[in-house]
């Protein structure tokens, strides 16, 4: 028996049009809620901006039953703070156990998570994940990407402190959320610091599950030519049906993709319908 899923964008670089008394905000960041017998609130934005806009969706997030990290970013991480701070029950947060390093801009600014790892675990069911971690049999948690072609994740300009040393940080908690379809694998991502294009090869090995019918979120593409030639050509030899580039993702980049493939842009506020088999 097939069912119905939705995917709700809860926070991103742009915001939908609005009317009256429904008007969505943007933040730079990213957050979705999506629904596929799991509810699973992927991401959190860098403010509470995320449960404000799912208010105007009508999702009551505190029917979600697993909160998911993509890494530890406050920009996709910092809306913790949101729900740490309220009436939110005790439920799993699933996340990599490389998100809470002392990470940093290459200005020394720090730009980690601003909830520190003990009291995320009083206030949520807290599972550290290196590896894929199976929320259910449709939708999995993919863990450390294996970072294999030539064209991406090779340059960071982050850096972490470890016991006081200064290390590159190539952000290896980067991670993302395949679900199986009716149609194929629906991929979420929520920056894509380990490569776009590694990712969907990795949620194929993890899924079992060779065709992709839609990715979407952040695709960390911001300026370098060639790799952005390298993921257009990806794209064109691995053709799939739906793209949503979003977070991370330049107006060159996004204006290649649109003319090479005639993406949508989803924006905050925007949702969109699949069905999966209808598993646990």
């Amino acid at each position: 028996m097939k069912q119905h899923n939705i995917i709700s964008i809860l926070c991103e670089d742009q915001a939908k049009m609005g009317y009256k008394d429904k008007i969505f905000s943007a933040q730079h960041g990213f957050s979705a809620f999506i629904e596929a017998g799991k509810r699973i609130l992927f991401d959190t934005g860098p403010t509470g901006v995320f449960a404000d806009n799912a208010s105007l969706l009508g999702i009551d997030l505190k029917t979600t039953d697993m909160i998911v990290l993509s890494h530890g970013h406050w920009d996709h991480a910092n809306g913790l703070e949101t729900l740490e701070a309220g009436d939110f029950p005790r439920i799993p947060l699933l996340v990599h156990p490389g998100a809470f390093v002392d990470r940093r801009k290459a200005t020394g600014e720090y730009n980690g998570i601003f909830c520190s790892k003990e009291a995320l675990a009083e206030k949520f069911e807290l599972i550290l994940s290196k590896g894929p971690y199976r929320i259910s049999d449709a939708i999995y948690f993919l863990g450390e990407i294996p970072r294999l072609n030539d064209f991406e994740a090779k340059m960071t300009s982050f850096f972490y402190f470890d016991n006081g040393e200064k290390v590159q940080d190539f952000i290896l908690d980067d991670t993302a959320l395949a679900v199986k379809t009716a149609k194929g694998l629906v991929i979420v991502a929520g920056c894509s610091h380990s490569g776009i294009c590694n990712i969907i090869e990795y949620a194929r090995h993890v899924t079992h599950e060779g065709k992709v019918h839609a990715v979407l979120g952040g695709f960390h593409l911001l300026g370098d030519q060639a790799q952005l030639d390298r993921t257009i050509d990806f794209f064109q030899r691995n053709r799939v049906e739906n793209l949503y580039p979003m977070h991370c993702t330049d107006l060159p980049s996004l204006a290649k993709f649109y003319t090479s493939f005639g993406i949508k842009k989803l924006c905050t506020g925007d949702r969109i319908f699949f069905n999966t088999e209808n598993h646990g």
